[in-house]
């Protein structure tokens, strides 16, 4: 399988948005489910939402960012996005794509086999 790659990060200001993209070939016939997860420093990875091949979506970390991330798919070019709005410093982490090949558990880190690299977001003023 190929890697999944991440890009679209970078330095924001609070409030601002920014839009993180995922190449996740083989998502339309490989995966059940590609997800978003973030990793801030000194902290646990924490899955933020799932979206899967049927087109669902798993908000997992539903409190901290509700209203504010959204995750959208193009199945035609195998891509996954993760949309940022008013984004606050708590929101400044290593942000990653992953894939599951399984249809559980989609909210927690053990399904996923096939990581990117990740992309830092740092939200500063």
């Amino acid at each position: 399988q190929l890697p999944l790659v991440e890009s679209g990060g970078g330095l924001v200001q609070p409030g601002g948005s920014l839009r993180l993209s995922c190449v996740a070939p083989g998502f339309t016939s490989d995966y059940q489910g590609v997800g978003w997860f973030r990793q801030a420093a000194g902290k646990e990875r924490e899955a933020i939402s799932v979206i899967r091949r049927d087109g669902t979506i798993a908000n997992c970390a539903a409190d901290s960012v509700k209203g504010r991330f959204s995750i959208s798919r193009d199945h035609a070019k195998n891509m996954v996005y993760h949309q940022m709005n008013n984004l606050k410093p708590e929101d400044t982490a290593v942000y990653y794509c992953a894939a599951t090949t399984t249809v559980f558990d989609h909210c927690t880190l053990r399904p996923y086999g096939s990581w990117g690299q990740g992309t830092q977001v740092t939200v500063s003023s």
